[in-house]
């Protein structure tokens, strides 16, 4: 009698193939070598700063969770069909090319990749390219990305037949399953730290996880749906900020307490409040804090300085820069990437309507910046725009001093030009924190072909990062900065400038150590003493260190109290029991 009983694909392979384990030698060592390869294919990493690729060692969360899905195919369906390897080698190149922007770009653009504002900017940056090339180097690219893709695909398609010919006879055993349930949940666990921004499970599976690319391609959608679905966007933002009220108000009123001064609005990098609560910071910074004190009071300046939560920690500092521009709580990120795509109003367009020229000075800035349409600068300088010709500091190259300097030298401040308003971020003190730039105390020499001591230079550029042990390095880099802020108040200048000085975020958690808020400090420093009592009214108190250790707000908020100080009408004291936490 015939036996209709279905036969398991287990049974129709030939056994001469495989040991009585259902494994050959041969197959065992292509098997694995197909293992190591694609994980190595989605577990690179690149070379910092450049995009160059290296090996990684660590496992890929997105290879796992790949092996777990086709080894469940195979126990289902048996081995796949020439077709469906094709169609899997062609998605896992898709995978290799989203983890390679994932790892890559931000080495090169300085942020995350962002498919609303990057993706345009492709045909564009391919058009200017080729037009540096002859026709014919032009060609050779192209049929070279060509065979870089069929020789790619080629490969894959081996690669993947070697892991299917492994999977086969394992498939249904209980004992594979036992070994992929270690790296599963680890997958797991990586790819839910990524997903949530979880510090600490991102740092206990760092060693042995690599960067997952779905949470990137997951949050880009998002991303997406947040910015092109109307009513998406208008849920994340609010229907109106205190830059609208602002601009509400009669022409000459919204900033008349300034009575036309210049105003710079400064980033400071990385200043948080890590600097006043630690004991160990507060002796290490002591003594350059007194010196950019005694600088400003030298200068017939006084400041006053007050605590704000800022929306960001140990880095993502656009966040900070933008919450206090727009008035708006960018705490969560996707709002910071929804406003970027609108029209908001930030303090630019009130500066502006108030007949103030706009600058946006980010000398840490190399690449093509597409994102900067929203800040609507009149003038926009980025790192290449002031010409350093100096030895590079960094990851940056740029001097925050020669910046500094820089900007006046080629758009001075003359008696005829219009009142400036400044954005200004500062960048000597950013993570890894090495290769300090010395400071130079002749501000003229700081333009020149040769603008530091060359021992002091090649001292500072044979700095390496202390991973193990940051603290010094930071405040050192703290140091420099407030020396060099220190030696800018005593220069003169030609007409009476505002500068609002703000702490951007906090250092790393290998700095702070310990459990730390999210506050930084933030400085007015002014030759109005009326103007500086109003910032008192609100709860900023006289010198460098903040009387109140409870922080005023969001930097969100910071806006609206500048905003409400720089009015016409006297703002009233404020009131902290109702304060907006």
């Amino acid at each position: 009698m015939r036996n209709n009983t279905p036969t398991l694909y287990l049974d129709r392979t030939p056994h001469r193939n495989y040991s009585h384990h259902g494994f050959s030698l041969g197959l065992m060592f292509r098997f694995l070598f197909a293992l190591v390869l694609l994980n190595v294919l989605l577990s690179f990493g690149a070379l910092w700063p450049t995009v160059i690729p290296v090996p990684d060692t660590r496992l890929s969360p997105d290879f796992v969770f790949l092996l777990a899905f086709l080894t469940l195919w195979v126990a289902w369906q048996g081995r796949p069909s020439g077709r469906f390897i094709s169609v899997l080698s062609g998605v896992f190149a898709l995978m290799m090319l989203g983890h390679y922007a994932n790892v890559a770009m931000p080495n090169l653009l300085g942020r995350p990749i962002n498919l609303y504002w990057d993706v345009p900017q492709l045909p564009r940056f391919v058009w200017v390219t080729a037009q540096g090339l002859p026709w014919w180097l032009s060609v050779a690219a192209i049929l070279g990305v060509v065979l870089s893709a069929c020789l790619l695909h080629v490969g894959l398609r081996w690669a993947f037949k070697m892991l299917f010919g492994g999977l086969v006879p394992i498939a249904k055993r209980k004992v594979w399953y036992l070994v992929l349930l270690v790296p599963f949940v680890f997958s797991v666990a990586s790819h839910q730290g990524v997903q949530v921004r979880d510090p600490v499970l991102v740092m206990l599976f760092s060693d042995y996880m690599s960067k997952p690319i779905a949470p990137a391609y997951w949050a880009e959608a998002q991303k997406l749906a947040d910015i092109l679905i109307p009513s998406r966007a208008a849920r994340l933002l609010p229907s109106a900020t205190v830059v609208d009220d602002a601009l509400a108000m009669p022409v000459g009123k919204a900033l008349a307490a300034l009575r036309g001064r210049d105003v710079s609005l400064m980033y400071l990098e990385t200043y948080g409040a890590i600097l006043y609560d630690q004991p160990q910071a507060r002796v290490a910074t002591s003594g350059s804090f007194h010196a950019l004190e005694k600088a400003i009071e030298s200068s017939g300046r006084h400041v006053v300085s007050a605590f704000f939560t800022s929306p960001t920690f140990g880095g993502a500092s656009d966040l900070a820069h933008l919450s206090v521009l727009s008035g708006i709580d960018l705490k969560d990120s996707r709002k910071h990437d929804v406003l970027l795509t609108t029209d908001r109003p930030t303090l630019s367009n009130v500066f502006k309507r108030e007949g103030y020229q706009v600058f946006g000075l980010y000398h840490s800035v190399a690449w093509e910046w597409p994102e900067r349409a929203f800040y609507d600068f009149d003038v926009y300088l980025s790192g290449p725009d002031l010409g350093y010709s100096g030895p590079a500091f960094g990851f940056w190259k740029v001097p925050d001093q020669f910046a500094a300097a820089r900007v006046e030298q080629m758009y001075p401040r003359t008696a005829d030009a219009p009142p400036r308003f400044m954005v200004f971020p500062t960048i000597s003190s950013h993570f890894p924190f090495h290769q300090v730039p010395p400071y130079q105390a002749d501000w003229k020499r700081v333009l020149g072909p040769n603008p530091f001591n060359k021992e002091e230079a090649k001292r500072a550029q044979a700095e390496p990062v202390n991973w193990n042990n940051m603290r010094p390095d930071y405040f050192r880099a703290i140091n420099y900065v407030n020396t060099w802020l220190a030696g800018y108040f005593a220069q003169p200048e030609p007409r009476e400038r505002v500068y609002v000085m703000v702490g951007d975020h906090q250092p790393t958690g290998s700095v702070v150590r310990e459990e730390a808020p999210w506050d930084v400090p933030v400085y007015v420093v002014s030759s109005d003493l009326e103007l500086l009592e109003r910032f008192k009214l609100q709860g900023f108190s006289e010198g460098l260190t903040p009387t109140r250790r409870e922080s005023l707000g969001g930097l969100h908020q910071l806006t609206g109290l500048m905003l409400k100080i720089f009015a016409e009408v006297v703002p009233p004291p404020a009131d902290y029991s109702t304060k907006d936490e």
